[in-house]
């Protein structure tokens, strides 16, 4: 199974993005989206996923970064539904547990064909944090939601554990990069579609 990569540009009056990923990388990231703490939330998942990243965004992050980290997850997300193609021979299911210093989550993934997001966990004041002066914790929710509904992924994400929103945060992201490994690797035993259904 190889050639499993996903490219995908998406221009609005707000935003403008590229992303290309290969599922079957080595973990090699280039992501500029002019939010730095975001760019180490995807150089993470890149690493952790084994997954070659190419994430370049240019934004209104003069306004505030939301739609660039809103927007670049949704076409992080079509990247991916693109690069899974017909999904003949994948796991289909991956999970994780990451522990980040104190923080615990973990991450578990079904490639479904059917969007759906549980993220539960986040201490309260992750809704009013903001890292290094310019990431809102609170966007991570947006994050996943965006990934999981234009990769049609049923993504759940939990925290089990975690005072430092920087070290939940990223505990969280490189769950999710390491479930989502799993889930769609390949499986020799497996020749076909993971489904009783015949499609995903």
């Amino acid at each position: 199974m190889t050639g499993r990569v996903g490219r995908i540009e998406r221009a609005t009056k707000e935003t403008k993005i590229s992303v290309e990923i290969d599922l079957d990388g080595t973990g090699t990231a280039d992501v500029n989206t002019g939010v730095p703490f975001f760019d180490h939330m995807l150089d993470a998942f890149g690493k952790h996923g084994a997954f070659d990243l190419r994430v370049h965004a240019d934004g209104d992050t003069h306004i505030d970064v939301h739609h660039t980290v809103e927007d670049t997850a949704i076409v992080l997300g079509q990247a991916i539904r693109q690069a899974l193609g017909d999904k003949k021979g994948i796991r289909r299911f991956g999970d994780s547990w990451i522990p980040m210093d104190e923080a615990l989550a973990q991450c578990v993934v079904d490639v479904s064909g059917r969007p759906y997001t549980v993220h539960t966990g986040e201490p309260e004041m992750m809704r009013g944090f903001v890292v290094g002066g310019h990431y809102p914790t609170v966007l991570n929710r947006h994050v996943f939601e965006s990934l999981a509904f234009h990769g049609h992924l049923a993504l759940h994400v939990r925290v089990l554990d975690g005072r430092d929103p920087h070290h939940i945060t990223e505990a969280e992201f490189k769950a999710v990069a390491r479930a989502l490994r799993a889930a769609t690797e390949p499986d020799a035993r497996i020749t076909g579609i993971a489904s009783t259904k015949g499609a995903l």
